[in-house]
């Protein structure tokens, strides 16, 4: 497979996957601050901020208004959902025909529904709805994806952009949250907080399921960090990037393709044999920070060796 190719197919599905999330936690930030003070309201605004990896600002009472036209279509904010969206579009325009018909056309339907909205258009009907049908179209798309492409080389290199692209956020998300409610006192809406770390990860039902409602940190950290089963994990994502990558040095046969497939059974090793006491007693910061240090280390080591490689490195392999 072209270099070009590869690079457009895994920039496509880490950018949707990019916007998915944005339009998940910029929902359910909107849906919980219903309720909250102006100064709690200020807080929430910074956590989504720094979970989207965008610039905080000073004012002290953010409008929601504003601050939604940013996260969502500012497209000067290069991690605003309608960028992402129109990243992701380009992408897929540029290796058309790599994929399916199908893939395309749901791909097209959710950037112009993107394209033709607004903020006062969602704003004056249900802001819930539109970031519903962003998410729903993104799922779709994978599903469509996986239905309708061979699960050859391509694949993989969507495969790995998607959940490459999920065990950073989730690790982001995560250190976000704990640095700001870990260690806080006597703090009311505690309870309500943990409950949005959870929906933002789309993981209530599924905590509930296993460990019923009662919201510990610790083990909110154990099922969002290291549960195998989870499709939002950190673990179950890192599983799904040293399967590709392994699939993908099978289906180039290179040799060189070994040091990205080392990083990641490296990052897979540390997520299967952790324990959330030793990472809460240590400093559950520290190891999420190493957590985003592997990906990136990964994210390089994919891009020198499958992307810009030199051509004697081709020759070779």
């Amino acid at each position: 497979m072209l270099s070009r190719v590869a690079d457009s197919l895994y920039w496509m599905s880490r950018y949707l996957e990019r916007a998915e999330r944005a339009a998940r936690l910029i929902d359910v930030n909107l849906n919980m601050m219903l309720d909250q003070s102006i100064d709690a309201t200020g807080e929430q605004w910074s956590r989504l901020k720094r979970s989207l990896r965008t610039p905080v600002t000073t004012e002290a009472a953010p409008e929601a208004f504003q601050q939604t036209e940013i996260l969502a279509f500012d497209l000067k904010n290069p991690d605003s959902l309608a960028c992402c969206i129109t990243l992701a579009r380009e992408n897929a325009r540029q290796v058309r025909e790599q994929i399916s018909s199908e893939m395309w056309e749901q791909l097209n339907r959710v950037f112009w529904q993107v394209k033709q909205s607004n903020i006062t258009s969602i704003w004056q009907g249900q802001p819930h709805e539109f970031f519903r049908a962003v998410k729903e179209g993104a799922h779709l798309f994978q599903g469509i994806t996986d239905a309708t492409m061979s699960h050859g080389e391509g694949w993989h290199f969507i495969q790995l952009g998607r959940y490459l692209e999920r065990a950073t956020a989730t690790a982001t998300v995560l250190d976000v949250h704990f640095s700001d409610l870990l260690g806080r006192e006597h703090a009311s809406d505690d309870y309500l907080l943990w409950v949005q770390l959870l929906k933002s990860c789309t993981a209530f039902e599924a905590y509930c399921q296993v460990y019923t409602a009662d919201l510990r940190p610790e083990r909110i950290a154990e099922f969002l960090l290291l549960n195998a089963e989870f499709p939002q994990s950190v673990r179950f994502a890192a599983d799904l990037v040293q399967v590709s990558l392994q699939a993908i040095g099978r289906a180039t046969s290179a040799r060189r393709g070994g040091r990205p497939e080392r990083l990641a059974g490296r990052l897979c090793a540390a997520l299967d044999y952790g324990q959330v006491d030793e990472i809460m007693a240590d400093s559950i910061h520290s190891y999420l920070d190493n957590i985003q240090r592997q990906c990136g280390q990964i994210h390089s080591a994919i891009h020198q060796v499958y992307i810009a490689y030199p051509i004697e490195a081709a020759l070779v392999a």
